[in-house]
C-alpha cells in the first residue's frame, strides 16, 4: 500500500480557544500522517491486525472496522483475507468515512464493502461477523458505554471469532506512568512534533481520549463474554489484545 499523506499541521500554531478534540475535516484530511506519527509501530500494528484477521476470517461471514477511519486497516486485511468475505467499516464520524470511501476508491478493492456512519453508544449494528477490529477506537469512548459496547460486539459475533482491540492504556504501576508518558512524548519529538504541537494536542485530548490499563481491558472482555484473551504488542502505553469467543 503506498500513498501519499498530507502534512498534519492542525496543531502547529498557537490556537487562543482550544477546543476538545474531534474527528472533524481538518483532521480527516490529515488523519494518515497523524496517526503515523503519533502511535509508535502504527504500520507494524496494522500489519499485525491484518495477520490475524486473515487467519481467523471465515466462509460465508462478516469482517469489521470498528472506526474504521480512513480505511487503512481495511485495505490491509483485504491482502490477507479471502474477497468473497464481506467488510463492514463503521464509524460516527461522517468526514471520515467520506475520506475512507474516497482512499478504498482508489485502490479498486474487488471486494463487497459497506460503510456505514453510526455511533456506537446508540447501536453495534455487528452480525455474522468472524473478525471484528477496533484499531485506537474504544479509548475515545466514555467509559461508561465501553463494556456494553463489547458484550454487543461479542452478541454479533460467530463461535470462533475473534474481537482485535488496539489501545492507549496506563501503566499497571502509577509510578512508571509519567515515565512511559515521557516516552511517548520522546517519540513525537522524534517524528518531528514541537513542544507547542504535542502540549496543544494532549490539552485538546484530555477529556475525549480516557485510557485504561490493559488489565482493565482484559477483564471488560472477559466479562463481555470473550473467553479466551491474549496481549499480543506492547510498547510502553500502547497494547494490542486478541480476544476469541468460544
Amino acid at each position: 500500500m503506498s500513498e501519499t499523506f498530507n502534512s498534519d499541521q492542525v496543531f502547529k500554531e498557537k490556537l487562543e480557544n482550544l477546543s476538545d478534540f474531534e474527528f472533524n475535516t481538518k483532521v480527516a484530511g490529515v488523519f494518515d500522517d497523524m496517526v503515523s506519527r503519533s502511535v509508535p509501530f502504527y504500520d507494524e500494528l496494522q500489519r499485525m491486525t491484518s495477520e490475524l484477521a486473515g487467519n481467523h476470517a471465515q466462509p460465508g461471514s462478516y469482517v469489521y472496522d470498528l472506526g474504521c477511519s480512513t480505511g487503512t486497516t481495511m485495505l490491509l486485511m483485504d491482502k490477507t483475507i479471502q474477497e468473497d468475505i464481506k467488510f463492514v467499516g463503521i464509524d460516527d464520524s461522517e468526514e471520515m468515512i467520506l475520506k475512507c470511501r474516497e482512499k478504498l476508491n482508489n485502490f479498486k478493492l474487488n471486494r463487497d464493502i459497506e460503510l456505514q456512519v453510526a455511533d456506537l453508544t446508540k447501536t453495534v449494528p455487528v452480525e455474522n461477523a468472524s473478525v471484528v477490529a477496533m484499531v485506537l477506537v474504544l479509548q475515545f469512548i466514555r467509559p461508561i458505554n465501553r463494556l456494553s459496547i463489547v458484550k454487543k460486539i461479542c452478541d454479533g459475533m460467530l463461535k470462533n471469532g475473534v474481537f482485535i482491540l488496539i489501545e492507549k492504556v496506563l501503566t499497571e504501576e502509577k509510578s512508571f506512568n509519567r515515565e512511559f508518558i515521557d516516552y511517548y512524548y520522546d517519540f513525537k519529538r522524534r517524528n518531528n512534533y514541537s513542544e507547542l504541537e504535542i502540549s496543544q494536542k494532549r490539552e485538546a485530548l484530555e477529556n475525549v481520549l480516557i485510557p485504561y490499563k490493559t488489565s482493565e481491558n482484559v477483564n471488560m472482555l472477559h466479562e463481555a463474554g470473550f473467553d479466551e484473551v491474549e496481549v499480543f504488542f506492547r510498547w510502553y502505553n500502547f497494547t494490542g489484545i486478541i480476544a476469541k469467543k468460544s
